[in-house]
């Protein structure tokens, strides 16, 4: 069996049950578009393979991506990659998209998959618990961060399952969770680099106030937002109205 890896952030997933739950919940059907992101050992691989017509992998550890080459199995199409410069614009659409993140880049992944998301059916994806609260949490709370208004501007998020550490090999010192993304409907932000551009901005100093934050694109009388507020006080909605006013100054 191929060892976990640090440089990699392999946490490999060994609770049946768990796995269980994950592929009830994700409820793949035989022709979906599918990658899995990591498949590591194939705990959700093989559950995967038994419903799909085709899955897509995308492994960048050679050791592994020898394991599914000896398999020789016409059901899968291994990408050697690391996933943050993989293209997922190159698989069939819609896309569905699983995994075990490492924890390691989690967020990056996140925030390339965003540059996709219009080619996005759903994703389920494992994460740290900590990371799984800043993806759902709500204004006015200390996760409340840049990670959480840039997923749920485009995607309805919920944690599904909570995983302890004893479900991986290795077992992480921390507590694991299984978040749930559906894409927002109707839903079209046509400027999605300045709108990822006053996200970062708004959150680049979490205790200074907004005006000090935005004060190189915007001032407060170029916007009805109370810029006296600090970024974690605003909903949602607030940074789409912030991005319009942005937009009319541009």
């Amino acid at each position: 069996m191929v060892q976990a890896k640090k440089q990699f952030g392999q946490n490999f997933l060994i609770d049946q049950g768990v796995i269980n739950s994950i592929i009830s919940s994700f409820s793949p059907s035989p022709n979906d578009s599918v990658l899995e992101i990591g498949p590591g050992h194939g705990a959700l691989t093989f559950p995967l393979l038994e419903t799909l017509d085709i899955l897509n992998i995308v492994e960048i550890d050679r050791d592994l991506i020898s394991k599914y080459k000896s398999l020789n199995s016409p059901k899968i199409n291994i990408y050697e990659s690391d996933i943050l410069k993989f293209d997922l614009d190159q698989l069939p659409k819609p896309l569905r998209i699983i995994g075990n993140l490492p924890y390691n880049i989690s967020s990056p992944i996140l925030f390339h998959i965003l540059k996709s998301k219009d080619n996005i059916k759903d994703m389920l994806f494992m994460f740290q618990y900590e990371v799984a609260e800043r993806i759902t949490a709500k204004p006015n709370s200390k996760a409340f961060g840049r990670l959480s208004v840039m997923m749920q501007t485009f995607f309805d998020t919920e944690i599904l399952i909570h995983v302890p550490p004893e479900s991986f090999e290795p077992a992480p010192k921390i507590d694991s969770a299984v978040v749930y993304f559906k894409p927002k409907l109707n839903f079209e932000l046509k400027n999605f680099v300045k709108f990822e551009e006053l996200v970062k901005l708004s959150f680049s100093q979490r205790r200074k106030t907004l005006k000090n934050c935005l004060k190189s694109i915007l001032t407060q009388v170029d916007t009805a937002i109370d810029l006296s507020l600090r970024a974690e006080q605003l909903e949602i909605n607030d940074y789409l109205t912030l991005l319009k006013d942005y937009e009319r100054l541009n």
